[in-house]
């Protein structure tokens, strides 16, 4: 395998509020598969999934967090050192929407310096019309307005927080796979694949450096032990 091909790893980590389908969209980018009913995340489950760019391959080593406040305590454990997260929120809860802001801002405050941060809306499905649709209306004065009112968050509304805050921004339906592959594409995009590869060979190096000083300096040791060894 050519360098270029090797996966890149990158550590990649799901929050938000309970039941906003941080696992289904998951499961959706991991095993284009959708659960209507599913079980809530216990703690956190690990998934991984490659995503092939250009000239690169990444590997996302993807940690699903619970979303249930009892659980909140741990989730610094697992965006410690991720170098992208996702934070979903559910375009039909306005709460949900609120708790994705906090999540932001905790991110930006305690996570990595250059963490990519993407804001997903989820469960486009529940929303009647098209975002093509949507976009008519506006864009025609005599057009009836669109009567539904799942829809809590207005696109315009969370693109904009994303745009102020610096995120990149989706909306998806992880029962359709709408959107979803999308939003990891784009994160895989932005990820400094460079600076992580070329990071990896300088601690490989440091690594190899160190071993073979301890082997120097063992080698009288090394000898020694040899010598009582059956084979």
């Amino acid at each position: 395998m050519s360098e270029s091909q090797k996966p890149v790893q990158v550590k990649l980590v799901l929050l938000g509020e309970a039941a906003v389908g941080k696992s289904s969209v998951v499961l959706r980018f991991v095993q284009n598969d959708f659960q209507e009913y599913k079980e809530p995340t216990i703690g956190a489950a690990f998934l991984t999934q490659k995503c092939r760019l250009e000239d690169k391959v990444i590997k996302f080593e993807i940690w699903d967090t619970a979303g249930q406040e009892r659980f909140r305590s741990l989730a610094p454990m697992y965006y410690r050192n991720a170098l992208s997260a996702v934070v979903v929120y559910d375009i039909t809860s306005s709460s949900s929407f609120e708790k994705a802001k906090s999540w932001v801002k905790e991110l930006q405050r305690q996570a990595s310096p250059n963490v990519i941060i993407a804001l997903v809306g989820n469960k486009l499905d529940l929303v009647e019309g098209s975002q093509e649709e949507e976009e008519e209306e506006r864009d025609d004065a005599t057009a009836t307005p669109n009567q539904d009112q799942s829809r809590a968050i207005s696109r315009d509304e969370a693109q904009a927080y994303a745009e102020e805050s610096n995120l990149l921004f989706f909306e998806t339906s992880a029962k359709t796979g709408e959107g979803v592959v999308e939003v990891f594409t784009e994160i895989a995009k932005k990820i400094p694949l460079e600076q992580i590869v070329n990071s990896t060979k300088s601690r490989a190096q440091d690594q190899t450096q160190q071993n073979n000083v301890n082997l120097n300096a063992n080698n009288g040791q090394s000898k020694q032990v040899g010598d009582n060894c059956a084979c």
